[in-house]
């Protein structure tokens, strides 16, 4: 066997051994399990934006495209589906109202102040007990200006979709769009 050769099958035989020690890690509950990816701005789909005039933000949801061609009305959203949530500051004027465009939606400040992610894989939410197991999903929290997780309790991200979404596999938008007539 020449080098080249010997070099590309001793890759490959890593390569192949760290992606079955990944699968056959054990799975440990929390944030450590989602990673943003790096180029989520520009692969992810933008599916929709909501206004949240209440708390004066405006928030895009995204998800991945491989989740987003597999959607489909009625049925649960597949594995490896990972939706982002990131929001933004609306504009006010100077009373604190928040500004609308032509067409009433809010505007916008350029960047991004919150980012969120909710990912599921096959056997995720084992280990939380009925109070916070949301199915097979996992959250987590990453900082805007350079995509590091951001520590901390993610209670409320378990509460709301446990409480409010069990019939649509804990997902808020992600579901309504799958299941909107096109």
């Amino acid at each position: 066997m020449t080098r080249p050769a010997l070099l590309a099958a001793v890759a490959l035989a890593a390569a192949l051994g760290s992606a079955a020690l990944a699968q056959t890690r054990p799975y440990a509950p929390g944030p450590h399990n989602i990673e943003l990816p790096a180029d989520w701005q520009a692969r992810f789909i933008r599916y929709t934006t909501v206004d949240r005039p209440d708390r004066k933000i405006i928030r895009n949801m995204y998800v991945n495209p491989e989740a987003f061609a597999a959607l489909a009305a009625g049925q649960p959203l597949p594995y490896g589906t990972l939706a982002i949530m990131a929001d933004q500051r609306a504009r006010v004027d100077a009373a604190g109202n928040v500004l609308r465009d032509g067409n009433g939606r809010l505007i916008p400040e350029p960047a991004f102040i919150a980012i969120a992610a909710q990912q599921k894989e096959r056997g995720w939410g084992e280990g939380y007990g009925p109070e916070q197991r949301n199915g097979e999903w996992e959250y987590a929290r990453f900082n805007p200006a350079n995509g590091t997780r951001v520590e901390g309790p993610l209670n409320a991200c378990f509460t709301c979709h446990l409480q409010a979404r069990a019939q649509q596999d804990f997902s808020f938008s992600t579901w309504d769009y799958a299941n909107r007539p096109r």
